[in-house]
């Protein structure tokens, strides 16, 4: 398996603002603004409902009982509220997309005989030009 890195805020508003042609502060403006109307309107407890991206709910937690693990002794542990998402369609289709044809360029680098070897492979994603270049 390749390794994975931290994608950031930046570099998202690197990556649209040079899709749309707009200025960075305008779109990292933007996508601040979306982040913060998400994060209000879960925290009122309202389901977030994002088209071929996901649903985002504030479940509740309930209290329970646990265990120090150094102690052992007995630790109540209160309610809270968490934020789960439920992938849509098309979040999981390029999710099993991406892994398919990553397992299909490990299993391309084994059969080589080239242990722990990853053939170089470009895995289109959606809207990829889907040519193979890096170049726009």
């Amino acid at each position: 398996m390749t390794s994975r890195r931290t994608i950031t805020k930046k570099e998202l508003v690197l990556r649209i603002a040079e899709k749309t042609q707009q200025k960075q502060t305008i779109t990292r403006d933007i996508i601040q603004m979306f982040i913060d109307e998400v994060i209000t309107e879960l925290a009122r407890g309202n389901r977030l409902e994002l088209r071929d991206f996901g649903v985002f709910e504030v479940k509740i937690r309930k209290a329970r009982k646990a265990r120090n693990p150094k102690t052992g002794a007995e630790v109540r542990v209160p309610e809270k509220r968490v934020v789960t998402i439920k992938p849509g369609k098309k979040m999981k289709e390029e999710i099993n997309r991406y892994a398919e044809a990553e397992m299909a360029a490990e299993l391309a680098a084994s059969a080589a005989g080239v242990p722990g070897a990853v053939a170089p492979t470009h895995i289109p994603m959606a809207g990829d030009d889907d040519d193979g270049d890096d170049e726009s």
